[in-house]
Formats: C-alpha cells, structure tokens, sequence
C-alpha cells in the first residue's frame, strides 16, 4: 500500500512552484497609495482650501450656516470671530472657522 502512495508523492513534488509575479509588491503599494490618494487626501485638501477661503471672504452682511446648523447674519467681522444675528437683537459670538457656509443674501427672510 506504501509503494502506491509514493509515485504520487514524488509527482506532486515535481510540480514548479508558482511564486508571485516579480515587481508585484511594488506596484501593490503604488496603487494602494495612489487610491489613497484621489480618495481621500485629495477631496480633503479641496474641502479645507474651499474653507479656508469661504472663511477669508466673509464679510458685514453676509449670511451664513454655522457648523452648530444655526442661520444668521453677519453683524461684525473681527480677525479670528464674527457676531453673528441669528434673530432680531439677538447676537452671537462665534469663531470664523465655525462657518460652516454662506448662503444667498436673502435666504433668511425666505426661510
């Protein structure tokens, strides 16, 4: 029974070994830092240059989301907060980078 085995054995033995593909790595990690990169750091880095200069342009009148998800008017700009009126003599001091959009001058009064 042992001498039927043995062939066999000795067959699956003389099969080549099937190794990865020379280079394989290499691109693996290229393409992984690639996805990476066009899905996630680059969406983000537009989204905070985006930010950045919503934030620089504010300006006396402009109406605004706060990242809170309160709507107001700017009253004030200082350099690193805006006053903002979120209703008829009510006013709120919140930092610029806070903002979390401007809106159409005239969306208040519509909403």
């Amino acid at each position: 029974m042992s001498n039927f085995l043995i062939p066999a054995a000795m067959a699956a033995e003389g099969a080549a070994p099937s190794g990865p593909i020379p280079g394989m790595d290499i691109f693996i990690i290229i393409a992984f830092a690639l996805v990476f990169y066009f899905i996630v750091w680059r969406p983000q880095s537009k989204r905070s240059k985006e930010h950045k200069e919503l934030v620089s342009s504010l300006g006396k009148g402009d109406e605004v989301v706060t990242s809170g998800g309160m709507l107001g008017k700017i009253t004030k700009v200082e350099e690193q907060y805006v006053v903002v009126e979120i209703a008829a003599n009510v006013e709120i001091k919140v930092q610029k980078g806070a903002i979390a959009s401007a809106l159409p001058k005239g969306t208040i009064k519509s909403i």
